[in-house]
């Protein structure tokens, strides 16, 4: 009889653990940074910051000088997930900053961030040739993230 109550005692606490984790691998983003990048209003690359670098690349072949590029950075850890002291720098190959853009610390729900296209192809010119990517710091992420390197 003690082996009966042992074995259904057992069953019982597998079965909830089977169900503990399949509950929890319907929900793979929890807890990660993520960030969209949006052309004008269309979006374009939506990301988490543990997916693979070879999927960030932004292809701009498209983009007029009028667009705006407007990138989204959601912090996991922060209540509104805005940073503090956001930035976006332009880098080369070697890390050597190009270009930084500074932003205000987002306000209410807006938390978007916007960059000019006008002023990327003008830098695209200036560094034909070079591997540039887009790489997000905020006093929340000092070491910054590769948000994606352009493609023109």
């Amino acid at each position: 009889m003690k082996k009966i109550k042992m074995n259904q005692a057992f069953i019982k606490l597998f079965t909830l653990l089977i169900l503990g984790f399949t509950a929890f691998s319907f929900t793979p983003k929890f807890g990660l940074d993520s960030y969209s990048i949006y052309l004008n209003d269309k979006l374009i690359l939506k990301q988490w910051v543990n997916q693979p670098l070879d999927l960030r690349v932004l292809a701009l072949r498209s983009a007029q000088e009028t667009d705006q590029l407007r990138i989204h950075y959601n912090h996991c850890t922060i209540k509104n997930g805005a940073g503090t002291s956001r930035s976006v720098a332009l880098q080369d190959k070697k890390g050597k900053v190009v270009k930084k853009w500074e932003f205000a610390d987002a306000t209410g729900s807006n938390l978007t961030m916007t960059i000019a296209v006008k002023e990327l192809l003008q830098l695209e010119k200036k560094h034909a040739n070079q591997e540039l990517s887009l790489v997000y710091t905020a006093r929340e992420l000092p070491k910054g993230e590769m948000l994606s390197m352009l493609r023109f």
